[in-house]
């Protein structure tokens, strides 16, 4: 019975010494693994890092679901791999987008790079155009005939012109910084639009103008502003026979990728000699959307994402004979267009015209992460925009009869107009409130006696632009 018991322990020894021989030969086959593919990954890199400069930036190391380390070449990313990489990075807009640029950003800084920003100032803008007073019937061959000679008695001095100059734009000056949204409010013929043509350099040339408007202390003859700046129209012009993806991808292709491979190149050549390797996905992300001439380039992609377009993306966008997205989607793809774009410098005018509160938040969000992390410049056009969205910007322009009635820090803008007498009621927002206290027909009710409404508007006006020196106060209250 004792050998029994003895041959038993034996063989029960023996038995858990090879299980847990297997055990732990498992747990180190896994190691190793887990090992090869990181010890693989550096090999990879580290080829990568011997290339010319001009090769490095066209290849990039994905890592597959399965965990394998995949030399890649930038200019010909598939669909498949575009959706890869953005998957990693923005798999929820609204969740990651932030996350996402922080990451560009902090590799940016590693390195000491500083990103390049743009400060805008206008002084003394005067703006005037000249229109015909009266009444014209339809186009015919008699009243072309009757301006013809209309024309030719004007030029003699036998008849007066019957054109008569309307000034937009009365003497404003102003100072938008960078790194900060600014929302601009007024009524209706206000001025707004003109303002925006003038800031991003698309004014129209009939168009009697006066002042100065600099980039960085720079004049706009100095350099090509539609090269730095885009203006977002309110008004929704594209090709209907297009889809949503190819007309993002035709705008970025035109605008090209601008300073953003000259940055990346010194950003590889910093990162090279003080031996950092940075995250494979933003690193793929960076190189793909600074490769010009792809047909489809991961900025597209990026955009559609933040824009919630990606569920129409393959979609026509339509025109009046041919059906195709909503309304909505095509304001948002007018935005787009200029999004693709290497723009430091956005205008945008009433880009929520038609869209829902949601919406307008989702894409003012957005628009307010990327300016703030990476150092934008932007000017925004809102009509009555909801208070989640007002609260987002960091400065108010309020125009009103072609002058700047406030101009300077969100925070402020009530207690400047309760100093002038106008408190905004209990349970309204703010923005309609500065909408309403600006305007000649809804003033009114904010109005403590009766009076003749012409003077008194006028008297309110001139009121709010000699209370304050709005250009000394906005640029004393950012100095240093």
């Amino acid at each position: 019975m004792e050998g029994g018991d003895i041959l038993k322990a034996s063989h029960s020894l023996r038995a858990g010494t090879s299980s847990s021989r297997w055990r732990n030969s498992a747990v180190d086959v896994f190691s190793r693994s887990s090992r090869d593919e990181d010890d693989e990954e550096a090999l990879k890199w580290a080829a990568l890092e011997k290339l010319p400069t001009v090769a490095r930036l066209r290849k990039g190391i994905l890592t597959s679901s399965q965990g394998h380390a995949n030399e890649i070449d930038v200019y010909n990313l598939g669909w498949q791999e575009r959706r890869t990489i953005l998957e990693r990075l923005v798999r929820v807009a609204e969740e990651d987008n932030e996350k996402f640029l922080l990451k560009l950003r902090h590799r940016i800084n590693t390195v000491g790079i500083n990103l390049p920003t743009i400060e805008v100032r206008y002084e003394n803008l005067n703006i005037e155009a000249e229109a015909f007073v009266g009444t014209n019937a339809l186009p015919s061959f008699i009243n072309f005939l009757t301006g013809i000679f209309e024309g030719l008695f004007i030029k003699l001095g036998i008849l007066s012109s019957r054109k008569k100059k309307l000034t937009i734009l009365k003497d404003i000056s102003g100072i938008i910084k960078p790194g900060r949204m600014t929302l601009l409010l007024g009524p209706p013929s206000s001025g707004k639009t003109t303002l925006l043509l003038a800031l991003a350099g698309k004014l129209d040339p009939e168009l009697k103008f006066s002042g100065t408007v600099t980039y960085n202390g720079h004049t706009m003859d100095e350099f090509v502003p539609q090269r730095t700046a885009a203006y977002i129209s309110q008004h929704d012009l594209h090709l209907g026979e297009m889809t949503v993806r190819e007309t993002l991808s035709f705008s970025a292709r035109c605008q090209g990728v601008g300073t953003r491979y000259d940055m990346l190149a010194e950003l590889s050549r910093r990162e090279k000699q003080a031996h950092i390797k940075p995250d494979p996905d933003i690193d793929v992300f960076m190189k793909a959307i600074s490769t010009e001439g792809q047909e489809t380039n991961v900025i597209t992609d990026y955009v559609l994402k933040i824009l919630g377009l990606d569920v129409c993306a393959d979609t026509l966008v339509g025109n009046e004979m041919l059906r195709g997205i909503s309304g909505g989607q095509k304001k948002r793809l007018t935005t787009g267009e200029m999004l693709v774009g290497p723009a430091r410098a956005l205008f945008m005018d009433e880009i929520s015209t038609g869209l829902d509160s949601s919406t307008t938040f989702q894409i003012v969000n957005s628009l307010k992460q990327s300016v703030h992390i990476l150092d934008g410049t932007a000017v925004i056009s809102l009509l009555q925009p909801a208070p989640e969205t007002y609260d987002l910007f960091d400065d108010i322009i309020l125009l009103s009869d072609g002058v700047i009635v406030y101009q300077g820090p969100r925070e402020h803008v009530v207690s400047f107009f309760e100093s002038m007498g106008f408190r905004c009621p209990e349970r309204k927002g703010v923005a309609d409130f500065l909408q309403e206290v600006t305007s000649r027909k809804d003033q009114m009710q904010y109005w403590g006696i009766p009076a003749d409404e012409e003077e008194l508007f006028r008297l309110h006006l001139q009121m709010y632009t000699t209370h304050i020196n709005v250009h000394h106060y906005y640029d004393t209250l950012f100095e240093n």
